[in-house]
């Protein structure tokens, strides 16, 4: 954490999303002064309600001026971004535009209203179809689709940056995120829900008929992908983290995030039936393009460098909290929609 006599304000772009909302929570908590900068394209102003919420895109860099002068931030946490891996398939152009220039347009803000710290919000799709599992962070960078491939070339860009104005930056490489944290009424609503977690509780409150599996022949145990989840409250520590580690040590720097857990999908839908007492109809479906059958994460060195403990490795644990959450959630809605009828 930032001394008592230094700037403890944070501008999060993207801080109204499912990630950005947590990390938000994690900084407020830890005597940090959030400020969220979200176009509230993917996220919720609901979800903004740990320090102020300052509406813009990050492909607006005079508004970014605006805001960054205003509220004076000593470091920036990057996670303003398009998420869905299989979307930027079928249209990349919207990617390499709000992944790429985003973080250029950003950056440009920063250089010119001096701020020099950065943490951004990367992934483990940098990596592709892996060579060797658990994957570290020296493994080689080959993105199987425009998603990852814009988070590599945005890494690059801040890569580059550091040298040239004097930027310190942090890029964590998130594997699967899941979890909620719903006592304090945050998770993950996304407009368009692509991520499995939430799918599968949608089909055990029986909001959707079935989950469909995407590839039942990958060289796995029972034939379907196998991933690393990490939840997300363990995620919103690890930037926290990469903050203090950004003050003694000039970046870049680059950390994989993950439980180092391996899960399947169909283990992952078991887990839930478990937990949620639902019956989940499952259909089989061909393998989509570009899924690799195993992405594990090697985490040591976060584990080492950040000291980055995760608390919720056990994946019970973790959908116990999306689950509450998704109830939560989902009645909230109802009385919504009850009371606007």
């Amino acid at each position: 954490m930032l001394g008592t006599e230094e700037n403890r304000t944070i501008l999060v772009t993207g801080g109204a999303g499912y990630i950005g909302s947590h990390v938000c929570r994690a900084l407020a908590s830890s005597g940090y002064r959030p400020v969220v900068y979200d176009n509230l394209s993917q996220g919720h102003a609901w979800s903004a309600r740990w320090g102020v919420l300052e509406v813009g895109d990050v492909l607006d860099q005079p508004r970014l001026e605006t805001v960054i002068r205003q509220h004076a931030p000593h470091a920036v946490i990057h996670l303003a971004g398009l998420i869905a891996a299989g979307d930027s398939v079928a249209d990349p152009i919207p990617y390499y535009r709000n992944n790429l220039m985003g973080t250029l347009s950003l950056l440009e803000a920063m250089r010119s209203c001096s701020v020099h710290r950065l943490v951004f919000s990367s992934t483990a799709g940098v990596y592709g179809e892996p060579e060797q599992v658990p994957i570290t962070e020296e493994h080689p960078l080959r993105p199987v689709n425009p998603y990852g491939a814009t988070k590599m070339m945005a890494e690059r860009l801040i890569a580059d940056a550091a040298p040239a104005f004097g930027l310190r930056s942090v890029a964590l490489r998130y594997f699967n995120a899941v979890g909620a944290a719903p006592e304090d009424g945050i998770g993950e609503a996304h407009q368009k829900e692509t991520h499995l977690l939430p799918l599968v509780l949608d089909a055990a409150a029986g909001l959707r008929p079935f989950i469909e599996i995407y590839g039942g022949d990958f060289p796995t145990p029972d034939g379907s992908c196998i991933r690393d989840f990490v939840h997300v409250c363990d995620l919103a520590d690890a930037h926290l983290l990469a903050l203090a580690y950004m003050e003694r040590t000039p970046g870049p720097e680059v950390f994989n995030l993950g439980s180092e857990t391996a899960a399947s999908v169909r283990e992952v839908i078991e887990t839930a039936r478990r937990v949620t007492g639902g019956i989940i109809e499952v259909r089989q479906q061909s393998r989509r393009l570009g899924d690799p059958a195993v992405l594990v994460a090697d985490s040591s060195r976060a584990r080492r460098l950040l000291g980055w403990c995760p608390g919720f490795a056990n994946l019970e644990q973790q959908i116990a909290t999306a689950w509450e959450w998704h109830q939560r959630y989902h009645l909230a809605e109802e009385r919504r929609a009850a009371v606007a009828l």
